[in-house]
């Protein structure tokens, strides 16, 4: 699409919900053909997958988080293809993003199970890396297209894609270019900046507790109870997308945990002279607020989120049922019921296609398991419906997840994976070793399988935005899949042998050590917490009956405190510039302007988490001192917090105020 004066950006009912016959009518017109796929588009997009992929590995390896690439790659495909002058270039960016952004998805997927393979002494090879991160990530995109018109079109503004958001936004400002472009790139530096100066530099503490106050200290102390809040730009600019309800349903649930849940298990246990539960060693009286979440209330979260995920499929019956349906119809050549000419911006690979890609992918996964995996026939054909049942009931939780809070808990749904094929492969006599390699393997092709998913519904939202054609979105992401899983398997394999993942010198992998923690004892008959497992579906299933979404609930019981805290402030900020004035056109001004602004948050402070990783990585090559930088104790002490907090609060009025500087 060129640069002209009839580009006027998104329509006015984007973001929000569609009146009874009203359409939504994308940027680029349902009516005409625009470029998307080309050698340019498809080119830039293996380039951004590959080096994302190597960027995200390290990162993810070294401090335990994946930066989102969908944001970055989006900023960069703006900036090639502004400088390379491109026309119509809209549709081509949207599927350099695409293809790109397979990196960081296949990535999360393959460094939360695949390292422990090595933490366990079990072997691995290149070969089970790419084949079990290709494969997971096939499995995500085929089972998500089914679900693609639900979600992107049939749920238009009643869920908020915060990511998906940011990134539109990113790709339309920088089409049109501009006042609006200028608001971008002024918030992004300055949300960049922010999180650079206390991730590189350690000027004031990223997590600020209640515990920098004396009454603090004796609420953490005495009853375990303790408020945390990241002062992130990126987290803050998240929550102003995702709005205040959602915000308000997902601190309510990390309150829960954090409030009564953990006060309430030390004051139980506080008196116990024996650890209590599976792998724990320490006393309750001797755990702090963050023990006793990670032992005792985040499984209560992992089954809210399960049982919210088997909720999610019952109410997604009639969707099921009708992707069935017409994958039935079009393999006897029956005709679908549907009249008239299917629109370009409605066009999904074909459902038959569908169904004979699933078949194909399941055989190469059996034939995967039966080889290189496991010892027998009959238990690869049990490793094989385990992860298709699993990843294909987990797809749409992935997907509401990402759409909610643009967080996957594809860490939880693994761990959920991985005990109970554990428990199948026990039942099967798979044990030992054998089964420790076998449950890694099935965990690492699901984790891949419900990544992929989660963001690849961003994707197709981003174009469903935009008026991309969702068939070449999918039938691309493919590529971008395979381009991803070879280089992470070589990434992880040189890190390995120049770091490992054991020993004070190794890298932390702290999800692959969590998972490898996890499933040692499975394979010996060990305790598994099922009853708190049982909690937390017993409250996802209350929440139904009391109308509270589950599954954004669920995740904040999940997710740690300190990541959900921002997000309420995020959201009350758009909910008071939207609100404050009796004329909604400029309500609706103001509440834009802060999504522009959010966005720059969002993208600035995931474009230096890059550059962040890059130069620590760089460091460690060739030492310059840049570590050195960062003083860690300043950042951990009282003073630091108290720095952070105002920072924050600074930060939060900047936000407020140049939002309402919108205008009609």
């Amino acid at each position: 699409m060129e640069r002209d004066e009839d580009f006027t950006g998104l329509p006015e009912n984007a973001f929000k919900e569609l009146k009874e016959g009203e359409e939504y009518q994308p940027i680029m017109s349902p009516a005409k053909v625009y470029p998307e796929v080309t050698p340019w588009s498809v080119t830039w997009g293996l380039v951004m997958a590959v080096l994302f992929s190597a960027a995200a590995a390290y990162s993810g390896l070294k401090i335990g988080q994946v930066f989102e690439a969908a944001i970055p790659i989006a900023i960069l495909a703006v900036g090639v293809t502004g400088v390379a002058k491109k026309p119509n270039g809209l549709g081509q960016n949207v599927i350099i993003q695409s293809i790109g952004s397979a990196s960081g998805a296949v990535v999360a997927g393959a460094i939360f199970t695949i390292p422990a393979l090595y933490i366990l002494a079990l072997p691995a090879s290149y070969f089970h890396m790419f084949i079990a991160s290709a494969l997971g990530g096939f499995i995500g995109i085929l089972f998500l297209i089914p679900f693609r018109k639900y979600f992107v079109k049939d749920m238009h503004g009643k869920l908020p894609f915060p990511e998906g958001t940011a990134t539109t936004e990113i790709l339309v400002t920088g089409e049109r270019g501009g006042k609006e472009a200028m608001v971008l790139v002024l918030s992004g530096l300055i949300g960049g900046a922010f999180d650079f100066t206390f991730s590189a530099f350690g000027l004031w503490s990223e997590v600020v507790t209640s515990r920098m106050f004396a009454w603090g200290e004796a609420l953490s102390d005495k009853f375990k109870m303790v408020l945390k809040l990241d002062v992130s730009a990126m987290i803050l600019g998240l929550g102003y997308i995702i709005g205040l309800r959602y915000s308000a349903i997902i601190v309510a649930g990390s309150f829960l945990s954090w409030f009564v849940f953990v006060p309430l298990v030390f004051e139980i246990g506080k008196h116990l002279t024996t650890p209590l539960g599976a792998g724990v060693t320490m006393l309750i009286s001797q755990m702090g607020p963050g023990d006793i979440f990670q032992n005792y209330v985040r499984p209560i979260g992992i089954g809210g989120i399960a049982m919210a995920g088997i909720i999610g499929v019952v109410r997604s019956s009639k969707i099921i049922a009708g992707a069935f349906r017409l994958a039935f119809n079009e393999i006897t050549h029956r005709k679908s019921g549907e009249a008239g000419i299917e629109l370009r911006t409605q066009r999904d690979i074909r459902m038959l296609w569908i169904v004979m890609l699933v078949l194909l992918t399941a055989l190469a996964v059996f034939a995967f398991f039966a080889v290189g995996v496991v010892p027998s026939l009959y238990q690869a054909v049990v490793a094989l419906l385990v992860v298709m049942i699993i990843s294909f009931l987990f797809t749409t939780v992935a997907a509401n997840a990402i759409a909610i809070v643009g967080t996957n808990p594809v860490s939880g749904m693994t761990l959920m994976t991985l005990i109970l094929s554990s428990i199948v492969l026990v039942e099967i006599g798979l044990k030992g070793k054998p089964g420790m390699l076998s449950a890694m393997i099935i965990g690492g092709v699901v984790c891949t399988a419900l990544s992929v998913a989660g963001s690849f519904i961003t994707d197709l939202k981003i174009g469903y935005w935009l008026g991309s054609t969702p068939k070449k979105q999918e039938s691309w992401k493919f590529l971008g899949v395979l381009v991803s899983a070879a280089t992470v398997g070589g990434v992880i394999l040189v890190l390995n042998k120049a770091y490992g993942f054991t020993g004070e010198q190794g890298l932390v992998a702290p999800q692959a050590n969590a998972m490898a923690a996890v499933i040692k004892p499975l394979m010996s008959n060990a305790q598994t917490p099922w009853m708190l497992y049982i909690v937390g579906g017993v409250i996802a299933l209350l929440l139904v009956v009391l109308k509270v979404p589950p599954l954004a609930f669920a995740l904040g019981m999940y997710i740690p405190e300190e990541l959900n805290t921002p997000l309420l402030v995020g959201g009350a900020i758009a909910w008071f510039v939207s609100t404050r004035m009796k004329n909604e056109k400029l309500n609706s001004a103001r509440l834009h302007r802060g999504t522009l602004i959010a966005s720059g948050f969002i993208a600035g402070g995931a474009l230096l988490g890059v550059l962040n990783a890059f130069l620590k990585f760089i460091d460690m090559q060739w030492p310059f001192g840049y570590a050195g930088w960062f003083d860690a104790r300043w950042a951990a002490s009282h003073s630091g917090e108290i720095v952070g907090l105002v920072m924050f609060v600074l930060l939060c009025c900047y936000a407020l105020w140049d939002s309402m500087r919108g205008k009609e």
